[in-house]
């Protein structure tokens, strides 16, 4: 099994910190569900790997908190196909796809200013619906 992941160009996992959990999957599948162990759920201890950099474990911690517990292991589960073979290879595409994505660098935010028009535009809008609202209102009657 000792295979290596590609994560990026630069940076690849071995398949050893990975471990594989199965259990009895819900949702369709007939009397198959109830006999076969099919979801498997893929645990991968970012806080031990010593395939990420701090930096990498740090940004993966934070990117990923939901599906990470305290212990710092992630958690990824696949119960979308009826073998565990299936599921398993899921889990793993999807572990990848993950990681992938919370170490990718996002693009610092420009701050940018509105435009005068669009102050403009909104505050013209504001009155619209204003006159249209005292418009619905009943006439103040004067009883002189």
């Amino acid at each position: 099994m000792s295979g290596m992941l590609e994560i990026t160009d630069q940076m690849w996992i071995s398949e050893e910190e990975l471990t594989f959990t199965a259990s009895r999957s819900g949702g369709p599948g007939g009397q198959n569900v109830n006999k076969v162990n099919s979801r498997v759920t893929l645990w991968f201890d970012v806080a031990g790997s010593g395939s990420l950099t701090e930096e990498q474990k740090q940004r993966i911690r934070t990117r990923l908190a939901t599906r990470i517990d305290k212990q710092g292991v992630l958690r990824v589960v696949s119960q979308a196909h009826r073998s565990q073979v299936a599921n398993r290879e899921a889990a793993t595409d999807r572990f990848v796809e993950l990681l992938r994505e919370s170490l990718r660098r996002r693009p610092a935010r420009k701050p940018t200013k509105v435009s005068r028009a669009v102050k403009q535009r909104r505050l013209e809008e504001k009155g619209r619906r204003s006159r249209v609202k005292q418009q619905r209102s009943k006439p103040i009657s004067r009883d002189d």
